[in-house]
């Protein structure tokens, strides 16, 4: 047996005999009338991105440890029971995505690709190298995949420090599920965490955080849209639409890029973020976004930790901003961090959380 299988056997035995989820801190979490959230399941180091397999398997990667986990709900109590380590030993395996029977894994540098690895978690492939052709700079390196309707795989790529100008760093780039016709898509993104395609136009949204000290309430974390490629959003040059760099903003115009379509608050650090496309959620929510925060990490009085709610207009416009779920931050306490978000096909939702381990899902049982 070799180490990864040994790995994988004392895991799944743990998580399948053992109840792993403790919901005695969900109790501060608050939620609109009719909304309840329990844990799916506690114990996942750094919980950061998931993904969905054909078959039901939830996988998670991470960015301080260096495994990728596939979760499985064999008994459908909606608690999963199972855990397999899918690989170790990797580069900050933040970002999933899940397309053809293959799961694809952005390893720092590399994007990873596992074949057929819904018939195979017990004793997963070997990956496959689907592209070596990214920075491998740790600040700022760990990565979001997703896959647009256009077929692509997309991957953010952020810049190598706080506040620096370097054009081969801070965009969004995409590329063919072999690796081939890697291209930017979108430029002036600093830190990208979050990708979303809506469900009905197709294009893309994403979340981006804004630079550190310019003080407790500059600049905003930003929800941008992107609807067609060659899009430039600011970096480094002016940040959340108005507000130009003292530095690298010296005879720029903010108007020469494009503003966010909402600006989400200061220091909130937006990553994973979904439209609800299910049928569980009240019909107010369907085609509306949801958003992970982070939470702050270096201001006086914290704010974040919460997922948010962005509806829309008829018109496809940004309508307003609102706090769907928050309790995660208590006082200037925070238990919990929510980072990424994902629909399941009975239409609840599951939220990551890398500061408590865990993994929840959101339900609605109202009128």
């Amino acid at each position: 047996m070799n180490h990864r299988n040994s790995m994988l056997f004392v895991l799944t035995l743990c998580c399948s005999i053992a109840a792993c989820a403790d919901e005695s801190k969900l109790d501060t979490i608050r939620l609109p009338d009719g909304f309840s959230i329990s844990v799916y399941h506690d114990g996942i180091d750094d919980a950061r991105q998931m993904a969905l397999g054909t078959e039901g398997t939830l996988f998670v990667g991470n960015r301080r440890k260096d495994k990728v986990y596939a979760l499985r709900d064999e008994d459908r109590d909606h608690v999963a029971d199972k855990i397999y380590v899918i690989d170790d030993g990797l580069a900050m395996p933040s970002g999933l995505a899940f397309r053809d029977g293959a799961l694809y894994v952005a390893a720092l540098n590399r994007i990873l690709r596992y074949d057929d690895i819904e018939n195979r978690l017990s004793n997963p492939p070997e990956p496959v190298v689907v592209s070596d052709a990214f920075p491998s700079d740790t600040h700022h390196g760990w990565k979001y995949l997703g896959f647009g309707p256009d077929g692509k795989l997309y991957v953010p790529v952020g810049a190598p420090c706080n506040i620096c100008d370097q054009p081969e760093y801070m965009k969004i780039r995409r590329m063919n599920p072999d690796g081939s016709e890697l291209e930017d898509y979108a430029l002036g993104v600093r830190n990208s965490v979050g990708m979303a395609w809506h469900p009905q136009t197709g294009e893309l949204w994403f979340t981006d955080n804004g630079r550190d000290w310019l003080g407790d309430d500059l600049p905003s974390c930003e929800l941008n849209h992107a609807p067609r490629q060659g899009m430039h959003f600011g970096y480094p040059y002016c940040h959340q639409g108005d507000l130009p760099d003292p530095e690298f903003g010296r005879g720029r115009d903010c108007a020469d890029y494009v503003a966010p379509a909402v600006n989400l608050g200061p220091h909130v650090a937006p990553l994973g973020l979904k439209f609800y496309a299910g049928d569980m959620f009240p019909k107010a929510y369907h085609n509306q976004l949801f958003i992970a925060e982070h939470g702050s990490w270096n201001r006086s009085e914290k704010i974040g930790y919460r997922i948010k709610l962005v509806t829309f207009n008829t018109d496809g416009s940004v309508r307003d901003q609102q706090v769907f779920a928050e309790g995660w931050l208590q006082g200037e306490e925070a238990w919990g961090r929510p980072n990424d978000l994902l629909v399941m096909p009975d239409g609840s939702m599951l939220v990551s959380d890398d500061g408590a381990d865990a993994i929840y899902r959101i339900t609605y049982s109202g009128e």
